[in-house]
């Protein structure tokens, strides 16, 4: 069980985070007619700077202290999460983009193959502890 004990609050921040990309692209798309790409880019970078102060604070409990650590896990976050926004910015030009599906729920559920990748991530890349 103790395996598990970063699950419940990456659940619940994914959760959080998924709502501050949700709401930040609904925010730009619809009520500022910013346009479907423009929207996504701008929310996922508004839930990429949420997401990685509460999963080095209350998720994976960082164990970076020096500068040099802290500047080594702020990149692998920023970079495993630019990797997985061309997840979700591809799923959003093809799907809402090219298709016409409705882009609020392809935005749904790119959001949760986003955060499925990006646990894997900070779990084995980015927050990996170290050994005693």
């Amino acid at each position: 069980m103790a395996r598990y004990k970063d699950m419940i609050p990456y659940i619940v921040f994914g959760v959080l985070t998924t709502l501050v990309n949700m709401v930040a692209y609904w925010l730009l798309a619809h009520l500022l007619k910013c346009g479907v790409m423009p929207s996504t880019i701008m929310a996922w970078i508004l839930a990429v700077l949420f997401a990685y102060f509460t999963n080095r604070q209350w998720v994976f409990h960082s164990e970076a202290h020096t500068i040099q650590e802290t500047a080594r896990e702020i990149v692998s976050f920023f970079l495993c999460r630019m990797a997985t926004g061309i997840v979700d910015w591809g799923g959003m030009l093809f799907f809402a983009g090219c298709i016409h599906w409705n882009d609020v729920l392809v935005k749904f559920v790119m959001n949760v193959v986003v955060i499925i990748l990006n646990y894997v991530a900070s779990k084995w890349i980015i927050f990996k502890h170290r050994k005693e």
